[in-house]
């Protein structure tokens, strides 16, 4: 089988347990357990308004312009799959549009991630399914390959191996490793629970503010 163009199998996937966990977290909470230093960039937008996504990635490495191997992800989906394409961040072709959009609601997809163009724009909002991408072009695709299924792909520095997690937010994208899933779930818990704290003494006029003097104290902020 040629590298590049070429349809793999999911070895693993996330589990249900962890797509309900994960899914009543914030994106920007479990980003901060992971220290801040995964994202799928500012240019990926919530098309479709403000639900959030979770679900197992299904991979998709195409040619930019091309969308023959996002159709083929489309037919492999199984429910509540999020399909996952590194289109290059090419704006040129839009790579999805509302026809496809419907195969995917019917099928029982979770979401979409494009690091690629839409069109049919006004469609997203409308039919209320989870798409992020990186921009809107009239301009249709081409549907000549190649492309690959079910392989590691990169956005913007993030890498998401098939079976990842993925989520999403008004804030953007974030894929959660496979292997790391328990230990950011339980991060991002904890981390909700002290921000409820924190606006709860925000509410109550009780939040203690020194950090703020005392972080410049330490780093020799000088203060007339």
């Amino acid at each position: 089988m040629s590298i590049g163009f070429r349809i793999e199998r999911r070895t693993r996937v996330v589990g249900a347990g962890y797509i309900s966990r994960f899914s009543a977290l914030p994106v920007a909470n479990v980003s901060d357990s992971m220290w801040r230093m995964s994202a799928g960039g500012a240019r990926l937008k919530p098309m479709h308004g403000d639900a959030r996504m979770a679900g197992p990635a299904l991979t998709v490495k195409t040619r930019p312009g091309d969308n023959l191997m996002i159709h083929k992800a489309l037919n492999m989906a199984v429910p509540g799959d999020v399909i996952v394409v590194d289109g290059g961040g090419e704006l040129i072709n839009a790579l999805i549009g509302e026809l496809m959009l419907s195969v995917a609601i019917k099928n029982g997809v979770a979401g979409i991630v494009i690091n690629g163009a839409v069109r049919d724009a006004e469609a997203f909002p409308r039919r209320g399914l989870p798409v992020f991408a990186a921009g809107v072009t009239h301009r249709g695709p081409y549907k000549d390959g190649p492309g690959e299924i079910n392989v590691p792909i990169a956005i913007d520095g993030m890498v998401i191996e098939p079976g990842d997690l993925v989520l999403g937010d008004c804030d953007g994208i974030l894929c959660v490793p496979y292997d790391h899933l328990e230990t950011v779930c339980a991060a991002g818990e904890a981390k909700l629970r002290a921000e409820e704290i924190q606006m709860a003494e925000i509410e109550a006029g009780t939040s203690d503010r020194s950090w703020v003097d005392a972080s410049l104290e330490r780093l020799g902020c000088e203060v007339e």
